[in-house]
């Protein structure tokens, strides 16, 4: 039976969790706030891909009375979620970070940097040069008897999904490097599995993306460079870990010395 000297550290990590979960919440409605009060302009930002293909006379619609303030509302809970990343990943980092070593903090605190950066890389390609290229694709349909008339809510939805399907294909490097760092997986491993993942990495973007070609090959080629920038990164992270600890490289099998008179 677990004793009251037991409990106590299972509470104190209870409170703890609580707390940063509070102050992550609040720092996400913060966020959403700030946001509300321009979600025109952040909305106009984000309209901007599509409108500077659309005619000059040409504009969005929403069918129901709705629908802007869902619209609006959804503009502000992604930026506020957006602006206030910062302050969940510090509330994380600070949870785990007292229950490791030294060197698993050197390990993890980097890539825990670098995963906004990364995340913001992946959407920003998404917005500066797929959503050019999928809308002039989706547009090129128009004929004078059939004029595009997109729904603000529906033109939200897909480029929230396409943003943030790309921010997450832009974090597999770091997945991977942690695995490798780790000693989890090897280079070799990737190395093996790469047919496997150009081919997973197709269908994940046929099932994520919108049913064209343009963007589904848009997001999977990304996904395979950020497969073979992972394994090159690793390598030098398996060289690095090879020179610290020579004694857990693999050893070669050696012939055997031909015996005199062979």
């Amino acid at each position: 039976m677990m004793g009251p000297n037991d409990t106590a550290p299972l509470l104190a990590h209870l409170t703890e969790l609580r707390n940063r979960l509070i102050i992550s919440v609040v720092a996400i409605i913060i966020g959403f706030g700030l946001c509300w009060g321009f979600s025109e302009e952040i909305f106009s930002f984000l309209m901007r891909p599509l409108k500077q293909l659309l005619g000059p006379n040409d504009k969005m619609i929403y069918t129901g009375l709705h629908e802007a303030f869902f619209t609006y509302l959804k503009v502000s809970a992604f930026g506020g979620f957006v602006l206030a990343l910062p302050v969940v990943l510090g509330q994380l980092w600070g949870f785990v970070a007292p229950g490791l070593y030294e060197s698993e903090k050197k390990t993890f605190l980097p890539f825990l940097m670098m995963t906004p950066a990364l995340f913001f890389l992946g959407a920003a390609m998404a917005y500066t040069f797929v959503f050019p290229m999928a809308f002039t694709y989706f547009l090129s349909f128009s004929t004078p008897d059939i004029a595009a008339m997109p729904s603000i809510s529906e033109y939200l939805s897909l480029i929230m999904t396409l943003m943030l399907a790309f921010g997450l294909v832009f974090e597999m490097p770091i997945a991977l490097l942690l695995l490798i760092k780790t000693g989890a997986v090897s280079t070799r491993t990737l190395i093996d599995k790469r047919k496997y993942n150009i081919v997973l990495s197709f269908v994940v973007a046929g099932v994520i993306t919108p049913p064209d070609p343009i963007s589904q090959i848009m997001l999977a080629v990304p996904m395979c460079l950020m497969y073979e920038i992972a394994i090159f990164l690793g390598r030098g992270i398996e060289r690095k870990r090879a020179q610290e600890n020579p004694s857990e490289t693999p050893t070669q099998e050696t012939t055997p010395a031909p015996e005199a008179g062979e």
